[in-house]
């Protein structure tokens, strides 16, 4: 991370094809332990359908060094030699998900490898410019396809000017196979369901933008969001408590028991005689879960509705 980092005090990531998340929140926990606060992770989701989640979950992370976009990959060349890491999991034929998704078999076909395949392609040369010289792309798909998986990263190495990282000996020991150019984790061996995943270093040469600036890509998420001033009140912004750098000692806390804390995160009304008058952050074993108002008869839940829970508490 050191030498990644020798010509900029900031590690700059991007997650090219985030939705739902949980790449992105493992991302950013190891970028926090290895850098600190000296990172940027760019959390980006072209499918307005599941950008949504995205969003929800790196909210409920609460690590605001996590930027939130929603672009096709192109958009990032105006970002020139930007970040110092991209990693494309990118959309692929899916023969690694056939074990647990039955629609996944039903759509295999050999058109579709060759549709994958160029499409994969076509965003690799896509958003290529916006990394650095020196840079690494990791590539990874959810198919046992060569033609997604090592033809593609040779083509990138010989197409766009980069060297192919060997794969490892080392996670053999756990059931990973080494290929040509990657690692391939196939389901019934290894935990969980089929991947393949292989690093190129950018050799090409890059212009860096002197002037790249994340407003470009008009972020749905950026920094930390205390709330907004409306006439006389200044109203929370519900993320702010999830967020690390929330200040315990802006607003009252209730802490509630497991059934009601159950109730606030299915977006029920709550009657809490000891909140305090206007706004409280409800929290659970010492953690927040988010903002009421209490306006006397009861407490009104301030949690955003597209992340209540649905079972019935």
């Amino acid at each position: 991370m050191k030498g990644l980092r020798s010509r900029q005090s900031v590690l700059r990531v991007l997650d090219l094809c985030a939705a739902p998340g949980g790449k992105t929140t493992d991302l950013a926990a190891s970028l926090r332990e290895a850098c600190g606060d000296g990172f940027t992770l760019v959390a980006n989701e072209v499918m307005k359908a599941r950008v949504g989640v995205l969003d929800d979950n790196v909210a409920r992370w609460g690590d605001p060094n996590v930027v939130v976009t929603s672009v096709d990959p192109a958009a990032f060349a105006r970002l020139e030699g930007w970040f110092d890491i991209i990693v494309a999991d990118v959309p692929c034929s899916g023969e690694g998900m056939f074990r647990k998704d039955p629609r996944a078999r039903a759509e295999w076909s050999p058109e579709l490898v060759e549709l994958c395949a160029a499409r994969q392609r076509r965003i690799l040369a896509d958003v290529w410019p916006a990394l650095r010289q020196g840079g690494f792309l990791l590539y990874s798909t959810c198919t046992y396809e060569q033609a997604e998986n090592d033809d593609n990263l040779a083509w990138a190495a010989r197409e766009l000017g980069g060297e192919i990282l060997p794969p490892a000996a080392e996670f053999e020991d756990s059931g990973v196979r080494r290929t040509a150019h990657g690692h391939l984790l196939e389901a019934g061996v290894v935990p969980g369901e089929g991947q393949w995943a292989g690093v190129l270093r950018k050799t090409a040469s890059q212009r860096v933008a002197a002037k790249a600036d994340l407003s470009l890509l008009h972020p749905l998420r950026q920094g930390l969001r205390k709330g907004e001033r409306k006439g006389k009140d200044f109203l929370p912004d519900p993320d702010y408590a999830l967020s690390m750098e929330f200040d315990r000692k802006d607003y009252p806390e209730v802490a509630v028991d497991h059934p009601t804390a159950l109730r606030y995160l299915h977006r029920d009304a709550l009657v809490l005689p000891q909140a305090a008058p206007g706004y409280n952050v409800i929290t659970y074993l010492g953690h927040p879960l988010g903002f009421v108002k209490n306006i006397g008869s009861r407490c009104n839940n301030l949690l955003p509705k597209g992340r209540r829970i649905l079972m019935n508490v």
